[in-house]
């Protein structure tokens, strides 16, 4: 069993010319991908959060995928950059995603009574997704699956 507190504050978080770096995932695999709630509830999308100073991007990506949504897993390669807004402060962000390859969905995890998570087809997370980068992040994943390229990426 796996015990974690998820982390708060800012004050260890990476940022780039005053932007916040932040990192999330998607995963791969089945065409299906795993969506979370806002917070407050009020909008469905990819678990992400702040990469800090003590970790890889990759360290951060696997973090959030734990804290976030419950999930373990292998991260796989990034699928892009994507600079936006936050809606909550106002201020750019710079966030980074990558595909999971999910081992393990534990009944327990550090946000579970923060977030609800579901499983859903590429179609139903595009529509629940409202966040323009993360379509595109979406995109980016069934673009990769499709190609000739994937299974080699993943041997």
């Amino acid at each position: 069993m796996v015990c974690m507190v998820s982390r708060t504050g800012r004050q260890m978080q990476r940022y780039n010319k005053g932007h916040r770096l932040v990192v999330g995932f998607t995963r791969n695999g089945e065409f299906e991908v795993l969506v979370i709630s806002s917070q407050k509830g009020h909008a469905m999308m990819f678990p992400k959060g702040g990469w800090e100073t003590d970790e890889s991007v990759e360290e951060a990506a696997s973090r959030e995928s734990l804290e976030e949504a419950g999930v373990l897993g292998i991260v796989q390669c990034e699928l892009g950059k994507w600079r936006f807004k936050s809606k909550s402060q106002g201020i750019y962000h710079e966030g980074y995603m990558f595909p999971l390859l999910v081992t393990e969905q534990l009944s327990l995890w550090p946000e579970q009574n923060l977030r609800k998570r579901a499983w859903m087809t590429v179609e139903e997370a595009s529509e629940a997704c409202q966040q323009w980068w993360m379509k595109e992040a979406l995109e980016k994943l069934v673009n990769r699956l499709n190609s000739s390229d994937f299974e080699s990426s993943i041997s």
